[in-house]
């Protein structure tokens, strides 16, 4: 990039400006990490748009990290963001108004510029991939009150909800880590993602009727696309793409079971992919095909430099045969590669999907058997209600 058009992008390019950072405190931002040294102040030339900031500050000798917190952003063009480091807190805090247009004016003068990591755009496609329907509407719907995502806020969850040989892997190196923990429990709420019941139940149902609608999950989808998101297919995708984020970069919790319940809602449908909402599974695929590449890449140089207590939590938990994840595919994959008829771009991307899957873990996905759905772990609540008939 010669010298005039980097110019172009620090005038034009929104700037995250951060005072009295730690050092050795880690600060992400999308695809990108970065280590504050004595100097750093920040970061420059940021596309406008949705983004995601997280962190985690050190000890004295950068050796022991404290719990991610994180936060989205909506930067527009030349917007100069403005957080200070609260010591006590130990959390970027908002500076007053008055504050704010200070440092801000002093920032378009170029008087931070050295202090200020660029953005590095050639990584900025990775992130649109990762975040293309998230909206500034999106994140006011969802995030928590006063914005922040933290594992140290969902402490409660782990003994709660992990009942998955994957999850109980998870909630393992939460509670391993070497964090430092608040002293009293946090009264913070945590984001406001839409409510996907696990099981479906109606009063007055006989069992066959209940065994089909959780067996095809269609019903249950178009309920909740008409009920939570008003139709609007985009919104259901930009939350699943947010509880992602959450987690991979957030290290939430939370994130990730939000992410395993629209996914398992998703995958468990059988009449939508093929008739009525075709094109919704083709953008799902889509979707869920640049998170699960971005996230088992071997080349994320910047997650990857996160040392051990903050890495992403994608580890052998995800690439077992075992995992949810497998399971689902498999059916799903079964279903459309099978299909005597079936949308082009769906079967195209379904077919991607997999070869992904297969060339990036291993996993094979032959059905062995006519009821070979039905192989859920015991203590899976994912899987469906089946009834026995005599």
């Amino acid at each position: 990039m010669d010298a005039e058009t980097a110019l172009e992008f620090v005038k034009h390019g929104a700037t995250l400006l951060l005072l009295d950072v730690p050092q050795y405190t880690l600060i992400g931002i999308d695809t990108q990490m970065f280590s504050s040294g004595p100097n750093f102040k920040g970061i420059k030339m940021i596309p406008p748009g949705i983004h995601f900031i997280y962190y985690s500050s050190a000890n004295r000798e950068g050796s022991e990290f404290s719990p991610v917190v994180g936060f989205f952003i909506d930067a527009t063009a030349s917007q100069v963001i403005v957080r200070k480091w609260d010591q006590k807190e130990e959390r970027f805090v908002k500076l007053s108004e008055e504050e704010e247009e200070r440092y801000s004016d002093a920032v378009k003068r170029l008087e931070f510029d050295k202090q200020l990591g660029p953005y590095t755009w050639s990584q900025y496609g990775d992130w649109k991939r990762l975040s293309n329907y998230i909206t500034k509407v999106t994140v006011e719907r969802i995030e928590p009150i006063g914005g922040e995502i933290s594992i140290a806020c969902e402490s409660e969850m782990v003994g709660k909800f992990s009942k998955s040989a994957m999850e109980k892997s998870l909630a393992g190196q939460l509670k391993n880590k070497k964090f430092s923990a608040p002293e009293e429990k946090s009264q913070k709420r945590g984001c406001y993602y839409t409510a996907i019941p696990r099981v479906v139940k109606h009063k007055g149902m006989c069992g066959k009727e209940l065994t089909s609608l959780n067996i095809d999950k269609t019903q249950l989808l178009e309920t909740i696309l008409m009920k939570e998101y008003g139709g609007d297919e985009d919104a259901l995708l930009a939350e699943l793409q947010f509880a992602f984020i959450a987690f991979l970069m957030g290290q939430s919790l939370e994130g990730f079971l939000q992410w395993k319940l629209l996914v398992s809602l998703l995958f468990g449908c059988t009449e939508a992919p093929l008739n009525t909402r075709s094109r919704l599974f083709t953008k799902f695929i889509k979707v869920i095909y640049h998170q699960l590449k971005y996230g088992f890449s071997k080349d994320q140089k910047d997650i990857g430099t996160m040392p051990e207590g903050v890495s992403a939590l994608l580890d052998e938990s995800w690439l077992s045969s075992d995992s949810f994840l497998h399971h689902l595919c498999k059916d799903f994959f079964s279903l459309v590669l099978e299909a005597p008829v079936v949308d082009g771009d769906l079967l195209s991307w379904t077919r991607r999907l997999k070869e992904l899957l297969e060339d990036s873990l291993g996993w094979h996905f032959q059905q062995n058997s006519a009821v070979d759905g039905i192989y859920f772990e015991e203590d899976d609540e994912y899987a469906p209600v089946v009834e026995i008939l005599d």
